[in-house]
C-alpha cells in the first residue's frame, strides 16, 4: 500500500528552515591563542577590527537562520556610550584654552581609530557572549586568557633582558615610508620589547611586549593574572599546577622592574578583592594564603635587588607632576564642556612649567602632553563629557552588580578583573587590549548566568 503525500505538504516540508547556523570559535580563539604571532607580523591590536568583520558576518548569518541574537545585560548603557562618542565629534573643531590649535580634520585619525576599536570590541563582546558551551567552552576561554598572562610575563622578561630588541614587521615593510615613519603608525605595527625611560636615574628598559606600551603591559598584567590561577585551579594535572605557580613567582621580576606603580596598586586591589569575596563565602583559608604570599614577597624583595628597585621608584616620582598637570587640564576641560566633551584628546601648549617648552629631538617628553592620555577616566571626561563617562561606568558597574552572586572561580576572577579596571582607569587608558579583556571577563560572567555554573566550577 503506497502512501501518497499531498503536493502542498511536500512543498511545506521542502521549505522548512535549515538547521540553525552554529558560531565557530576560531575568531575569538585565533585572536587570543595566536596573539604573539599577530604582534610579530605587525598586526598586533589591528587583529581586533580584522577579526570583527567575520564575527559580524557570522552573527548576521546565524540571526538570519532563525537563532536569536543575545545582547549582554546592561547593553543599553554601552549603546548610550557609543552614541556619546559619536555625538561628541561635533566638538572636534574646538580649541580649549592652553591646547595646540588644529583643524578638526587633523584630529580625525585618532577619533576614527577609537571609533573602529570601540565598534570592533563591541562585536567581540556580543560574539563571545553568544557562543555556547559546545562552541567555545568557558574553561577553554579561561585557558586562553591564562595563556596570554604567560605571554605577558614572557614579554616582560624579554623587555628586561633585551630592552633594545625591536624589528621591522612584515606589515610595516608593506607601508609607504612616509606612513610607517609616523609615531602613531609605529605604535601599531612596529614590534619592540620595551620602552626606554629615565625614571630612577639613567635610562632603563620598561617591559612593553607584546602590548606596545609599558602602561598597557601593566594594565593587562592585572587583568590577566587571575585567569592563570583559575586555569591552574581547574586542572587535575599536578605538573600544570606547578608550572602556574612558577610562572606567578617569575612574574614578580618583570612586575617590579617595570617600575609601574599602577601595576603594583592593581595587584593589591585584585588580591584584596578576591580575599574579601572568599572570606564572605566562609572560606577563611584565603587569609592564610594571602599572608603566606605576602611574606614570600617581602622576603624576595628583601633578599634580592628587587627591593632596591622598589625603593628607588617610590623615591623618584618624576611623573607625578605631569600627571597632576594633565588631570587638572582634563577637569578644566570637562567644566568648560561638561555634557559632550571635546570629541577627542588635545595636546597642551608647552609643558607644565612653561608654554615655551615643547617636544624636540633631544627631549621628546618635555612638553605638548596629551590631555586625556593619562587615564581612561580623564579621557572619558574630557573627550565625551558627563554622558559618555556615566554610560561607560554604568555599563561595567551594572555588570558587577548584576553578577555579584556568581561565586564560581570564573565569576570571582572576572569580577576582580573589572574591579581592577576601575582603579586602573585613574592612570591607564583602556583602548584597545585592556578593554578587550574587560569585555571577555564580562562575557564569561554573562555566560555563567545563562548556562549555569556547573561547568564553570
Amino acid at each position: 500500500m503506497t502512501l501518497v503525500v499531498p503536493r502542498t505538504q511536500r512543498a511545506a516540508h521542502s521549505a522548512a528552515p535549515e538547521r540553525p547556523t552554529r558560531l565557530p570559535a576560531w575568531p575569538v580563539a585565533g585572536i587570543l591563542a595566536l596573539y604573539p604571532l599577530w604582534w610579530a607580523l605587525g598586526l598586533g591590536v589591528l587583529i581586533f577590527p580584522i577579526m570583527a568583520a567575520p564575527m559580524l558576518v557570522l552573527l548576521i548569518r546565524r540571526r538570519a537562520a532563525g537563532r536569536p541574537l543575545r545582547l549582554p545585560p546592561g547593553f543599553g548603557w554601552w549603546a548610550l556610550f557609543l552614541a556619546a562618542v559619536v555625538i561628541s565629534i561635533v566638538a572636534l573643531g574646538a580649541d580649549p584654552t592652553g591646547t595646540v590649535v588644529e583643524a578638526a580634520t587633523d584630529r580625525l585619525i585618532a577619533v576614527i581609530y577609537r571609533l573602529v576599536m570601540y565598534a570592533a570590541l563591541t562585536v567581540l563582546l556580543v560574539y563571545t557572549g553568544n557562543l555556547t558551551e559546545a562552541e567555545l567552552p568557558r574553561r577553554r576561554l579561561v585557558k586562553l586568557l591564562g595563556w596570554l598572562f604567560v605571554v605577558t610575563v614572557a614579554g616582560g622578561l624579554l623587555g628586561i633582558l633585551a630592552g633594545e630588541f625591536e624589528f621591522t614587521s612584515p606589515v610595516e615593510w608593506l607601508l609607504p615610508g612616509g606612513v610607517r615613519s609616523k609615531g602613531f603608525v609605529q605604535s601599531l605595527v612596529h614590534p619592540y620589547a620595551a620602552q626606554i625611560m629615565d625614571l630612577v636615574g639613567g635610562e632603563k628598559p620598561r617591559p612593553a611586549a607584546p602590548w606596545g606600551y609599558t602602561n598597557t603591559w601593566g594594565n593587562n598584567f592585572c587583568l590577566l593574572m587571575g585567569w592563570l590561577v583559575v586555569a591552574a585551579w581547574a586542572t587535575r594535572n599536578a605538573g600544570n599546577k606547578l608550572l602556574a605557580v612558577l610562572c606567578l613567582a617569575v612574574a614578580v621580576i618583570p612586575a617590579v622592574v617595570s617600575l609601574n606603580r599602577g601595576l603594583w596598586i592593581g595587584i593589591g586591589v585584585v588580591v584584596l578583592y578576591v580575599a574579601v569575596r572568599y572570606v564572605l563565602m566562609g572560606r577563611l583559608w584565603i587569609i592564610a594564603a594571602v599572608v603566606l604570599a605576602t611574606v614570600g614577597l617581602v622576603v624576595a624583595l628583601s633578599a634580592t635587588p628587587l627591593g632596591d628597585v622598589v625603593d628607588a621608584r617610590l623615591d623618584n616620582g618624576k611623573s607625578n607632576g605631569v600627571r597632576s598637570f594633565l588631570v587638572q587640564r582634563a577637569v578644566d576641560g570637562f567644566v568648560d564642556s561638561p555634557v559632550i566633551g571635546y570629541g577627542s584628546t588635545r595636546n597642551t601648549i608647552g609643558g607644565r612649567n612653561s608654554i615655551t617648552v615643547g617636544e624636540s629631538a633631544g627631549c621628546e617628553r618635555c612638553g605638548n602632553f596629551t590631555v586625556g592620555g593619562n587615564g581612561q577616566l580623564w579621557q572619558l571626561l574630557y573627550a565625551h563629557g558627563a554622558v559618555g563617562t556615566i554610560a561607560y561606568l554604568g555599563f561595567f558597574g551594572y555588570g558587577l552588580w548584576r553578577f555579584r552572586r556568581d561565586r564560581t572561580p570564573i565569576g570571582v576572577a572576572a569580577s576582580a578583573a573589572i574591579v581592577s579596571s576601575f582603579t586602573a582607569m585613574l592612570w591607564y587608558n583602556a583602548i584597545p587590549t585592556p578593554l578587550a579583556f574587560m569585555f571577555l571577563a564580562y562575557a564569561l560572567l554573562w555566560r555563567n548566568e545563562l548556562e549555569g555554573d556547573a561547568d564553570a566550577r
